[in-house]
């Protein structure tokens, strides 16, 4: 569904570094399974220089997930701590040439991951929930505190790309009000004006598309995943589109799949980057063909 590079899928098919690092020194936890993300990274610290010897992972979460974890081992292997802790979440999407907006995420989670680590090994409390900060994205988990530091170190100005970095505002939405809050707060001391409906980071504006445009390129998504749900033996259609939501009917397969929950959020993701806007889908156990006679 997303464009990854090469780079990417190597680091997702042949991770280097995973698994557990018998005699590391300092360990950092961030993420919840229960948020869908979640890494431990493990390091080996010489003492005397504090040069980093040897780094392990382990992830719960996507592609993108598991080749940030893996990148960021192989960057951070014989530096200083002071020294890795020089490495951005961009440094890691640069390494691995480029992630999908959708899945920055993934790198800024690695970054946390570091820091904790090297807090642990220098017995400092680090926590990455931010305990200082109000909690604004509640589906995900996401605190002011992170959410002002990413749009900070990454320049963002709009709450899609917010989303992008940090989840929050991915899943109900309800949030996105809370973002906007931050965004001007960040992009008035940056000499910015923050503007509703901003598109994000070095992405165009979208031509304003007619109702039947909008459709037809609903259509269009849904057929482009429709091959490897088939090969799954499940299938989508869609059944209406009311405004910014979008009903769909899983068939097959998956309808009642254990996946379905997590398929459906990677084809909401797919939608908002080709309608350039906030949606959301939700599954619908009434045929088209059934609603069409009701009307």
């Amino acid at each position: 569904m997303w464009d990854y590079s090469d780079k990417v899928k190597e680091h997702f098919f042949q991770p280097r570094n995973a698994g557990v690092l018998a005699d590391a020194n300092g360990v950092g936890d961030v993420g919840s399974i229960s948020c869908g993300d979640a890494l431990r990274l493990m390091l080996k610290v010489e003492p005397v220089t504090d040069i980093i010897l040897d780094a392990h992972f382990q992830t719960f979460g996507c592609g993108s997930a598991i080749a940030s974890s893996s990148a960021l081992t192989e960057m951070i292997k014989g530096k200083t701590l002071d020294e890795a802790l020089k490495v951005s979440n961009q440094d890691i999407a640069d390494y691995l040439d480029g992630l999908p907006p959708e899945k920055m995420h993934c790198s800024v989670m690695g970054r946390e991951a570091l820091q904790a680590a090297i807090a642990n090994y220098r017995g400092e409390v680090w926590s990455d929930d931010h305990e200082e900060g109000a909690l604004v994205c509640k589906c995900f988990a996401i605190d002011a505190v992170l959410i002002e530091d990413t749009i900070r170190a990454n320049n963002l100005c709009s709450v899609q790309d917010v989303t992008n970095y940090t989840k929050a505002g991915g899943g109900c939405s309800s949030c996105h009000e809370g973002i906007e809050e931050i965004l001007v707060k960040v992009m008035v001391e940056r000499g910015e004006t923050f503007k509703h409906g901003a598109q994000p980071k070095e992405e165009a504006a979208p031509v304003g598309m007619t109702n039947l445009q909008r459709i037809r390129k609903i259509e269009a998504v849904l057929e482009s995943v429709r091959p490897q749900l088939k090969r799954d033996g499940g299938d989508i259609e869609l059944v209406d589109v009311d405004g910014k939501t979008i009903y769909v009917n899983m068939t097959g397969a998956c309808a009642g799949c254990q996946m379905e929950a997590l398929t459906l959020q990677g084809i909401q993701q797919k939608l908002m980057e080709e309608l350039k806007e906030f949606i959301k889908i939700v599954p619908t156990k009434v045929s088209s063909l059934s609603r069409a006679m009701k009307g």
